[in-house]
């Protein structure tokens, strides 16, 4: 996830993206119990094991950590 106007289609434009807000994006995530990989540079990934429910949780979550 990347927190900028710009498309990321390249290192250089990942590289100028607003990496604080990502930090604040990343704690907020942590306070609301979702543990995210430490890194903007990092993916995220859904298996098969995560539930309807958990995916409502880790919305809420980001729902709640936007605003950081």
């Amino acid at each position: 996830m990347f927190f900028t106007e710009n498309p990321v289609i390249d290192m250089g434009s990942a590289s100028a993206t607003d990496r604080e807000s990502f930090g604040a994006f990343f704690h907020g995530m942590i306070d609301n119990g979702v543990y995210l990989p430490p890194s903007q540079f990092e993916a995220w990934f859904v298996s098969t094991a995560h539930t309807d429910a958990d995916i409502e949780e880790t919305l809420k979550a980001v729902k709640k950590s936007l605003p950081a």
